[in-house]
């Protein structure tokens, strides 16, 4: 049985490279997509004429645009660029059937016994690399027995360790430092010289290591090829470790315990003493249908007869698959190559007509015709298994069932309705919650993503109507109503007492408000006619005292 053989391919510059290739733009210019971090902008993804121009990823956009004033960028869009890369994972099936995304920018394909079919391992990497320039896409390759070391090969051969920074780099020191430093440069003490950015596209280093050769393939690449994390790798260079080599000569126990089980993980994945599969990603059902108009329409009652066809069809899609849409986008392209598009949100999976296309129709004055409309595409982005329920038993029994889902299938359908005006976040509904504690007796679910409770609790005494944070009361400080007590600025004369109630707090919480101990309810009637909810607190790491809470209808 032959070696197992792995090929991952990597895209450096995929973002950049997918919308130059939709623009006329002079490739000398230097181009960036940009997207938001935190506070400011900062570049994503790079050509090649804005890496020869020193930007890098992760820069601020303001600091770019000072090196480079000629700097053209636009939004990065992650959604597109991972169609983008699966639209390519289709195109790498012609090496192998086993093709998996690796990440936002890359391929791993499992080339067992198909390398002889282009000539050799060599002659198919030149073949990747020939047909991505035809596509206008930079392609780096790696073939190595497995996973890890394919991955590393791709990215990080013919990089030095010194490729990425660290906290003792020399340009990172104090300037004293750096200007003696520069007198006499490692490399001029026989030291190797470092490794010059871009200089790894003029000289294409060795990237697929044979049979039986991981370990030297694998031991001068630096520490970040093993796929941890920025921090992990910084702390392995402190240390003094930069090459895989270098942890590969350590003892295994004292670096588990300082770095944990992910770096060993890590390397005995790039070595093969972890099998680490190539799932080929299968892809996902796709719910849509779109209408080519032979003429370009703009009239309301024109769109809504072309929505008369897409979605009857698209529910013909969605039961066949027992699926339902819970999120419908509607697509109106124009004709001059701008496009508009709507979503639509269900309080509940739907596959008929009759419930999506009322949705559709509330939302069809948002779309801008223009000059016109070409094309109109119809897809269930967000679906959801249908749930089939069939009314079975005796005549009442099945006329009651069937009225129970007649209106929870109209009160969804209203839901619908007032959550694509007003969002369905703004929708909400109660639900018990087994407590008791007065105030955390129930919460607010969104009403589009719960169900109706079934049954609420019932107290062992009725709660008030209206309930608010306690507020303190001026009364004598004993554990039975006063005749009179003072609260929010007035006098209150007592007329009726009924408890009381002890609540006691929960014990495995530390709760603010009920520090001051166990609680004892009484509901009070004033001369006023009021009929609050009061409670004495008995003391705990607070003082003792009376305090209002409630009021009844």
């Amino acid at each position: 049985m032959p070696e197992r053989r792995i090929l991952s391919i990597w895209f450096p510059r995929l973002g950049a490279e997918r919308i130059l290739r939709h623009m006329s733009l002079d490739p000398a210019l230097p181009f960036a997509t940009v997207r938001d971090s935190g506070q400011m902008q900062v570049l994503f993804a790079l050509n090649s004429a804005a890496e020869a121009a020193g930007l890098h990823a992760g820069q601020p956009l303001r600091d770019a645009h000072a090196m480079c004033a000629g700097l053209v960028t636009k939004a990065a869009h992650a959604p597109s660029e991972m169609r983008f890369l699966q639209s390519l994972a289709r195109w790498a099936e012609a090496l192998s059937p086993w093709v998996s995304v690796d990440g936002p920018t890359g391929l791993m394909l499992d080339i067992t016994g198909c390398a002889h079919l282009f000539g050799g391992e060599g002659a198919m990497l030149e073949q990747i690399e020939t047909e991505a320039r035809d596509f206008g896409l930079t392609a780096r390759c790696g073939i190595a027995g497995t996973v890890g070391a394919a991955w590393a090969l791709a990215r990080f051969a013919g990089i030095g360790p010194g490729h990425d920074r660290n906290g003792d780099a020399i340009d990172q020191e104090a300037r004293a430092t750096r200007s003696r430093a520069a007198k006499r440069r490692h490399w001029e003490r026989g030291g190797t010289a470092p490794a010059v950015r871009g200089m790894e596209d003029r000289t294409p280093p060795n990237r697929i290591a044979p049979t039986g050769g991981i370990y030297q393939a694998i031991t001068p690449l630096p520490v970040a090829a093993l796929r941890i994390t920025q921090d992990e790798t910084a702390a392995l260079n402190r240390l003094g470790l930069r090459r895989i080599g270098d942890l590969l000569g350590q003892p295994r126990a004292p670096l588990a315990r300082r770095f944990g089980k992910g770096l060993m993980m890590r390397l005995d994945q790039i070595t093969g003493a972890m099998p680490e599969p190539v799932s080929p990603s299968r892809p996902p059902p796709r719910f849509a249908t779109r209408l080519s108009l032979p003429d370009p329409i703009g009239l309301r009652e024109d769109m809504a007869a072309a929505l008369d066809r897409l979605v009857p069809r698209l529910c013909e899609l969605l039961e066949t698959e027992g699926q339902g849409a819970r999120l419908v986008r509607l697509e109106a392209h124009r004709c001059d190559g701008g496009a508009t598009e709507i979503e639509i949100g269900l309080a509940r999976p739907a596959d008929t007509p009759h419930r999506i296309r009322p949705l559709i129709n509330l939302r069809l004055d948002d779309i801008d015709a223009g000059f016109g409309i070409d094309m109109m595409r119809l897809e269930a982005i967000v679906v959801e298994p249908m749930q089939r329920r069939t009314i079975a038993g005796h005549l009442e029994a099945a006329a009651a069932a069937h009225t129970r889902m007649s209106q929870d299938t109209a009160l969804q359908d209203l839901l619908g309705r007032l959550g694509g005006r007003v969002g369905f976040e703004a929708i909400t509904r109660r639900h018990p919650v087994s407590s008791h504690i007065p105030e955390k007796t129930a919460q607010v679910l969104a009403a589009a993503w719960s169900d109706p409770a079934k049954s609420w609790p019932a107290p062992a005494t009725p709660r008030p109507l209206m309930i608010w944070r306690p507020e303190p009361v001026q009364a004598p400080d004993a554990p039975h109503p006063a005749d009179c007590f003072r609260w929010r600025g007035r006098d209150h004369m007592l007329c009726e007492a009924r408890g009381p109630e002890r609540i006691a707090p929960e014990w495995w919480l530390d709760d603010p408000d009920w520090r001051s101990g166990v609680r004892d309810y009484w509901h009070v009637v004033t001369n006023r006619g009021e009929r609050l909810w009061l409670f004495y607190a008995h003391g705990g790491t607070m003082s003792s005292g009376w305090f209002c809470q409630g009021q009844f209808a």
